[in-house]
């Protein structure tokens, strides 16, 4: 019978085990668990491990396969064991067998296995470390990172210099993930063999230097894993890392935070000095660094903010609105460590926000909260209803509010959190309503006026039902009445006549204390008190049988009459009990009230001793000295110091050397960028045109002394505008009146002319002038391009660049034969300007002048600026890509501010689409003032600007506008590559409007120009977490390849680049800001669909041009 049963169990098994591998070659999914049915029928007699290990079988036997879809199907179902929980190491080498499939995505699951047990197979794992080695070459960025985790996963000393090489490769490594998974095997390497550590420092020092944001907040780990007292690596890399942060992964913010918060410590002096002057015109030195006047502006100012600190708290100041709440909390600490007092205050409510999070969230939020709260009431007081407890709050975050409430605590607001504490008393929380009650004795200590208030509200509390709050309120009041004990005895005899029906044992103690303490105030109740305490005391707890004996040893130094004998009996009981302390208590006191002759001295001291007036207690919040640890961190939150913390430093007495952060310019190699200047000879591919290299080398020629001789005073403007404007600037210079280390293309007021120049510009141009302004004036208001819209014509450019050539002619008067030189060269000048050819020059310049302005162009523009104007000639770039000038402009106008809220001021605003002549990196808007009023408006300027840290290139100041007469002008904006609005004050004389600008995601971008394979080349570049892309349904008006061109350049200011196939449409462009490259290519599919794909680094513009991209083309 049993061997019939056992034979047909075994074709069942055998049936269902054929079934199941014929489903899987069939690619079917069955369900991974066996039924407790089949369970039973297959396996009756075996164990529960046992069947864990016939599981493992089939997965082994899916693994050793010979098809892909096999092994990924066991692969997934081994990934999902992990992640419960469950043990699959056993599949090691079936697993490890596989590390070096062809197929990319089982390739990726076997090395998230080998990561989880490459340490605990460490034999087998070093079995397959050259496939590994391979790996770190293969052209797939994710195999790459993937292979270099498993590696620095291996934890045997022996493979330390095999992972040291691949670390140092994969740092170099083009994908900045591999770089980034570089930074990571850093600390790995580093925990097993500390001896590393100055190698590790070379590649850390070099992976610092990296641009990318995926990479900033790895390496700054690894920098604070192993040498974070390095901070001479920091210097050079201080003003990236600051502007980088807006763009990095939020859990690298809250390290970098960290970081630079420790940074700032040590290099910068304290803004909390007694009469510090704020004043944010200041942050202009940033930019202007060489100033004369600005020097002895600062000299004068007790305290000026270094500019790389303003920075700092500039731009953590936006990620307040981050939604992760680490990375609020930590620029909250950073704020709260560095900035100056006045300012922190622009934290509260970001944190307030966060207690709308989970209770952990909450709890430590509360935390950090308490600590503020202590020092700075003023912060959180307007916030205070967001402190008031809820029932469905946990205990450990009723109590953290009601310590702040407490310290919130002050004259105007106390009856309000009194009557909060009113309800809380009740609560069915009893360590919370313990918590209350002390809090009430806080408020009364620390408030005089309510002292009475509260201890009356104490004293109704003694007829509580709840013993834990009568007990609590016993505790406080007599915390209390050593205040003010004189004006309180009837308390203390209230609280005697309760003292029956008093059972806690901290209360009754605290009762005997004030009976021993002031019986001298009740001199009949204290001994009956006594009486009681004898015929009990056996059955006290310690804590009351100590005090019980006190009590005794007063009585009998005040009241020895009344209570000799009680007092004997009691000290005989405590003689023989069974606490050591209650013994050797009773022995001392014995000794020291009753005279014998072994007492000696000490008798006549025993009055003095034990009656001794006791200093009031002082009750202080708990959170008063957490303040030593820096905010959001372990060692805070514990009250305790942790292991890896590192203390803030004080501030330095006097800020150490700031030039330490200044980084020089390097120019980047085959990429064209928007200061272009080169002294050496070019090659066969020539970028400017031969006459003008002829006259570059003439006038080289001519102001080679002087370059000499004025080369270390020009340094910052040779590093940002280049060679070519250094020496044009140079050949100014001697007619200039201020200093020379200004940079030409970065400045905002070219005021570095004489008086004699400025008035032949002025002649030359014959530009209409109502009155006569100082020169600054003048040279700012012809740069911003105001004037009036009725006298402005396209002719107006044209003078503008002749006039500026002749000056160029006049203004090196060293002599004779460089004027000569100089002539012929600007008479060659015409010969570039060939109407066949497509070309941006010195003499073009109308080109980039807006095309809806009516106002005159600029006077006066910097030789740098020229320069780069000239550079962007079209005809002989060897370059592959550039920027251009939009192909297409359709212009959108919005409304800045409405004639009824600005009283008759209104505005109107358009994106010009043209490359800003005040700062590259700023994106131009005309603005359009018109008066709808019956009244003159003004001195019409830009008053304040939010945030801060906006860098705006205001108009001039327009003195008068009449009635219904119209102005426009022009501004510079950098967004710094988000669509973030810029917030500032439209000012008249009278009035100030906050306005706003909000730019669209494709108003950031200036138009490129390449090739169809330099397109695919630089694509192939920007695959992977850098594309974006999706499937869109077009209207059918749009399919048409000249339709798709208008709907994206109207959405977007981008360049077309011409493709060979018809269903390919290709667009490039660059963020203005930051010059990142913006490929945008779409497919088009069957039946009006089609595929947007956009290539680069800026993922979040990527998605948000996505999505603008879609509806434009969606629309009819």
């Amino acid at each position: 019978m049993d061997v019939g049963f056992s034979s047909l169990r075994s074709e069942a098994v055998g049936a269902m085990r054929t079934a199941l591998v014929s489903a899987e070659n069939l690619q079917l999914t069955l369900k991974t668990e066996l039924s407790q049915e089949e369970q039973a029928l297959t396996h009756t007699k075996s164990s529960p491990k046992e069947t864990h290990k016939a599981g493992n079988e089939d997965l082994k036997e899916m693994l050793e396969s010979n098809k892909d879809s096999l092994k990924l199907e066991a692969m997934k179902r081994v990934v999902g064991l992990i992640a419960k929980g469950k043990n699959a190491s056993e599949l090691f080498p079936a697993v490890v067998k596989n590390v070096a499939s062809k197929n990319i995505e089982l390739k990726k699951l076997v090395y998230v296995y080998l990561v989880r047990y490459a340490e605990e197979q460490q034999d087998l794992a070093l079995l397959s470390i050259s496939t590994f080695q391979r790996a770190l070459k293969d052209p797939n960025q994710f195999i790459r990172g993937s292979a270099l985790r498993v590696l620095s996963s291996i934890r045997v000393p022996i493979i330390v210099p095999i992972m040291m090489l691949a670390i140092k490769e994969a740092a170099a490594d083009l994908s900045p993930y591999v770089r980034k998974t570089s930074a990571h095997a850093i600390q790995k390497l580093y925990s097993m063999d500390p001896d590393q550590k100055e190698q590790l420092i070379e590649v850390i020092e070099k992976l610092l230097k990296d641009k990318s944001t995926l990479v900033a907040g790895s390496v700054v780990m690894a920098f604070e894993e192993v040498c974070p007292d390095r901070i001479d690596l920091i210097h050079k890399n201080y003003r990236k890392l600051c502007n980088l942060l807006v763009d990095v992964e939020e859990w690298g913010q809250v390290v970098i935070i960290s970081m630079l918060t420790r940074y700032a410590r040590t290099q910068f002096t304290s803004p909390w000095k007694e009469g510090a002057m704020f004043d944010e015109n200041n942050e202009k030195a940033f930019y202007d660094s060489d100033s004369e006047e600005k020097k002895d502006q600062t000299e004068a100012q007790p305290y000026i903010m270094d500019p790389d600190h303003r920075l700092l708290l500039r731009n953590t100041k936006p990620l307040l609105q981050s939604r992760n709440t680490a990375v609020v909390m930590s620029v909250a600490q950073l704020y709260w460590h560095l900035a100056p007092k006045h300012e922190v205050n622009i934290v509260t409510k970001s944190l307030v926000r966060l207690l709308r999070s989970h209770r952990e969230v909450q709890y430590i939020v509360l935390q950090n909260i308490a600590t503020m709260s202590i020092q700075r009431k003023g912060m959180f007081e307007p916030f205070m209803k967001s402190f008031y407890v809820r029932s469905t709050d946990a205990t450990h975050i009723k109590t953290l509010k009601l310590e702040i409430l407490t310290n919130l605590a002050n004259e105007a607001n106390i009856s309000t959190i009194l009557r909060e504490f009113q309800t809380y008393v009740k609560s069915q929380d009893k360590a919370f309503a313990a918590a209350t009650i002390q809090a009430i004795g806080r408020c009364a200590t620390n408030i005089s006026e309510v002292t009475d208030t509260c201890l009356n509200g104490l004293v109704l509390l003694l007829s509580n039902r709840d013993e834990t709050v009568v007990a609590e309120s016993v505790v406080v009041i007599k915390k209390l009445l050593q205040t003010q004990p004189t004006q309180h005895s009837e308390i203390i005899k209230h609280m005697a006549k309760l003292f029956d029906n008093i059972t806690v044992s901290m209360a009754r103690a605290s009762i005997l204390w004030l009976m021993g303490e002031y019986c001298e105030r009740v001199p009949k109740i204290a001994p009956d008190v006594l009486r009681k305490m004898a015929k009990t005391f056996t059955a006290e707890e310690d804590i009351v049988k100590l005090q019980t004996v006190n009590l005794a040893a007063k009585l009998y130094l005040t009241n020895s009459k009344q209570t000799k004998l009680l007092t004997q009996y009691i000290l005989n009981l405590g003689k023989y009990d069974q606490s050591y302390d209650i013994r050797d208590r009773t022995r001392f006191i014995r000794q020291l009230i009753v005279p014998n002759e072994k007492s000696g001295a000490l008798n006549k001291y025993a009055r003095r001793i034990l009656l001794a007036p006791k200093p009031a207690p002082v009750l202080e919040s708990a959170f008063k000295d957490r303040d030593r640890y820096q905010l959001g961190t372990l060692s805070h939150s514990l009250n305790t110091k942790a292991t890896g913390y590192l203390e803030l430093s004080d501030w330095p007495a006097v800020a150490p050397d700031q030039s330490v952060r200044n980084v020089e310019v390097i120019e980047p190699v085959q990429e064209w960028a928007p200061l272009v200047g080169k002294t050496k000879k070019p090659k066969s591919d020539k970028f400017y045109s031969d006459d003008e290299e002829e006259k570059e080398e003439e006038r080289s020629k001519s102001s080679g002394s002087e370059d000499s001789s004025r080369s270390s005073s020009s340094s910052s403007s040779s590093e940002e505008s280049g060679s070519e404007s250094e020496e044009e600037s140079s050949e100014e210079s001697d007619k200039t009146s201020s200093d020379s280390g200004k940079s030409s293309s970065g400045s905002e007021k070219s005021s570095s002319e004489s008086e004699p120049e400025q008035k032949k510009k002025k002649r030359m141009t014959k530009a209409p002038q109502k009155k006569s302004k100082p020169t600054a004036a003048f040279s700012d208001s012809d740069e911003n391009g105001n004037g009036p819209v009725a006298q402005a014509s396209s002719s107006s450019a044209e003078s503008s660049s002749d006039s500026e050539t002749d000056s160029e002619d006049n203004s090196d008067s060293d002599s004779h034969a460089t004027q000569q030189k100089k002539k012929r060269a600007v008479k060659s000048k015409p010969k570039v300007e060939v109407k066949s050819k497509v070309e941006v020059s010195l003499l073009d310049l109308d080109d980039f002048s807006p095309a809806p302005t009516n106002a005159p162009k600029s006077l006066v523009v910097s030789s740098s600026l020229l320069s780069d104007l000239e550079g962007l000639s079209l005809s002989n770039i060897s370059s592959t890509m550039q920027v251009t000038t939009p192909s297409f402009g359709p212009v959108k106008t919005y409304e800045l501010l409405h004639h009824m809220a600005g009283k008759g001021l209104s505005a109107k605003y358009h994106f010009s689409r043209q490359p800003c002549l005040y700062q590259p990196s700023m994106v131009a808007v005309q603005v359009i003032l018109t008066n709808s009023s019956d009244r003159s408006l003004e001195e019409i300027h830009i008053g304040d600007r939010s945030p801060a840290s906006l860098n705006i290139h205001c108009f001039n100041t327009i003195e008068r506008l009449e009635p219904e007469a119209s102005v426009t002008v022009s501004m510079g904006i950098d967004f710094s590559d988000s669509t973030q609005a810029a917030n500032f004050q439209l000012c008249t004389k009278e009035d100030q409007f906050s306005v706003s600008i909000q730019p669209a995601v494709g108003e950031l971008l200036m138009p490129s120009t390449m090739t169809e394979q330099d397109f695919s080349k630089e694509q192939g570049k920007l695959l992977g977490m850098n594309e974006t892309s999706a499937t869109i349904t077009m209207a059918t008006a749009n399919t048409s390849s000249q339709a798709i061109s208008k709907q994206v350049l109207c959405a977007a200011n981008v360049g077309v680049v011409s493709s060979s196939g018809n269903n390919f449409n290709r667009f490039a462009g660059r963020t203005v800001s930051s010059g990142a490259l913006v490929l945008v290519s779409l497919e088009l599919k069957e039946s009006s669909t089609a595929l947007l794909t956009i290539n680069t680094e800026k993922s979040v513009m990527a998605s948000m041009l996505l999505r603008d991209l879609k509806q434009a083309l969606a629309q009819a």
